[in-house]
């Protein structure tokens, strides 16, 4: 078997390095995937081992936002350099999933989470930090990167309250599986594991403190990340992972571990907003017009819903809060790509009027 087969490479990802192969000049270059990144610089593993990568020139040049560059768990064309375990990064497979937020802060830019992943494991612990709208947003985001969510509530032997932590998550969850563990007793570790066959990648979310690195130990059957206590006083906790990293794991599944994020703000989620809020959204459909804006039209479901608390209040204001968000940043991204495309443009002119004219 060659070393990337255990990595998640397979004939679907042989056939995409063969239509690269016929567009650019790859001759020089083989497959890897990217198990680290760190300041511009990659851990990539191929078949002739581990190398330490930075990008080509070109690579840099054509690159216009984050999406270009490469991420933890990319399939990259890489060129080793003569006579070192260092290599040179080319190009990027075309991706399957690829999951990402808002950075944290005023910007408005994207943060790349992980890329091809099959499953994205929502990490939520049950104790003071359970969030039930912070859930709501991790599923969305989930459904939107192309990869299939995972509910997985930690801290289970700790927890004396079980059933109202189910039943918050079963009220959002809609046909997304929920797995209750305890990383300290392992239970449910078993199921995890039985998710994550021979090549399937998955990857990590959750808030700091949520017990993500405790369970990467526990699926690893070794301690390969750090752990840190919580704050007694509200069950948040430190940053203990503070990088992606993707990890093999004894049953020959890989696993993304990500950084913890407090604040998760969407980033281009609109078209699975209805997935992840099909029970507003099936209301929305009974409405007597169309165009309802559920704010007092005659015949509105949504309104009759609410009141009659079929609805959970708090679950609508969650979901009108996520599309004035989402449109928001649909805005300010849609103008800063403008302001990119002038300044693109400017530059050409800028580099064509410097050239001397050639004489005729």
């Amino acid at each position: 078997m060659k070393i990337i087969e255990n990595y998640g490479w397979n004939k679907s990802w042989e056939t995409k390095w063969m239509i690269q192969s016929l567009n650019e000049k790859l001759q020089e270059s083989v497959a890897g995937r990217v198990l680290l990144e760190h300041k511009h610089m990659y851990r990539v593993v191929t078949n002739d081992g581990e190398w330490l990568s930075s990008l080509s020139g070109s690579f840099k040049h054509q690159a216009q936002d984050r999406r270009d560059f490469p991420a933890v768990g990319d399939w990259v064309a890489v060129e080793k350099m003569p006579g070192e375990e260092k290599g040179i990064i080319h190009s990027v497979l075309p991706r399957t999933s690829l999951f990402s937020r808002k950075v944290a802060g005023g910007a408005t830019t994207e943060q790349i989470i992980a890329v091809n992943v099959d499953i994205v494991f929502l990490i939520m612990s049950l104790n003071q930090d359970f969030n039930v709208r912070r859930l709501e947003r991790y599923i969305i985001a989930a459904w939107d990167s192309g990869a299939n969510p995972v509910i997985v509530l930690t801290k289970k032997d700790v927890c004396n309250d079980l059933q109202t932590y189910v039943e918050q998550a079963e009220s959002v969850a809609f046909g997304v599986p929920i797995h209750v563990v305890s990383s300290v007793t392992c239970e449910g570790i078993s199921k995890l594991q039985e998710l994550l066959k021979e090549g399937k990648t998955a990857a990590l979310l959750g808030s700091s403190g949520v017990g993500k690195s405790s369970l990467v130990n526990v699926l690893c059957g070794e301690e390969v990340m750090a752990v840190q206590n919580v704050r007694e006083n509200d069950d948040k906790g430190r940053h203990t992972t503070t990088h992606r990293e993707l990890s093999r794991l004894p049953g020959g599944g890989l696993l993304i571990d990500t950084p913890g994020m407090r604040e998760f703000q969407m980033w281009d989620n609109s078209e699975s907003l209805d997935t992840g809020f099909q029970d507003v959204e099936l209301l929305a459909e009974s409405c007597r017009f169309n165009d309802c804006q559920h704010d007092g039209q005659p015949g509105c479901a949504v309104k009759e819903a609410l009141e009659n608390d079929s609805l959970p209040s708090e679950r609508y204001a969650s979901y009108v809060k996520l599309k004035r968000e989402l449109a928001f940043i649909e805005r300010k991204a849609d103008a800063a790509a403008q302001k990119a495309e002038r300044g693109k443009w400017k530059q050409i002119t800028k580099d064509m009027r410097k050239r001397p004219l050639k004489k005729r």
